[in-house]
């Protein structure tokens, strides 16, 4: 009888430091890139110098482009996302597409609702033609 009990004692001990190995290991999670809210970079290393971002809109694709790190910032469904290719649609299009050149150096996503509604879809500037690409011929 009392080998039996050491049994089971021994079986519930494995089957608890199994689930406590299995919670431990769920906790590490991924992260895609910010939600909203605050945004804050890295610390460059030492000796690296700091790169603002420069951002480019394009709202027919609601698409932001960094020049200075050739990457394209937009919504996936609900998660602000960085990519080397734009979504959808080529870097030419996009770059062929009315573009405004903006002012911050932050995440578009802490912009993006009033950067929207101040150049919604389809939306061209008044002194240019549909097609003009304020400056991309440098970067196809």
């Amino acid at each position: 009888m009392h080998k039996t009990n050491q049994a089971v004692i021994g079986r519930i001990g494995i089957v608890l430091c199994a689930a406590t190995a299995a919670v431990l290991t769920g906790c590490v999670g991924y992260v895609d890139g910010p939600r909203g809210g605050a945004y804050a970079e890295a610390a460059p290393a030492y000796g690296e110098s700091v790169v603002q971002d420069d951002y480019v809109y394009y709202p027919d694709y609601q698409v932001y482009y960094s020049g200075n790190r050739r990457q394209y910032t937009y919504r996936d469904g609900r998660s602000w996302v960085t990519r080397a290719a734009p979504p959808r649609v080529s870097a030419g299009v996009l770059f062929a597409s009315p573009s405004v050149r903006l002012d911050f150096h932050d995440h578009p996503s802490n912009h993006h609702p009033a950067i929207a509604r101040q150049y919604p879809r389809h939306w061209t500037p008044p002194e240019q033609t549909h097609g003009h690409n304020d400056g991309h011929n440098d970067r196809n």
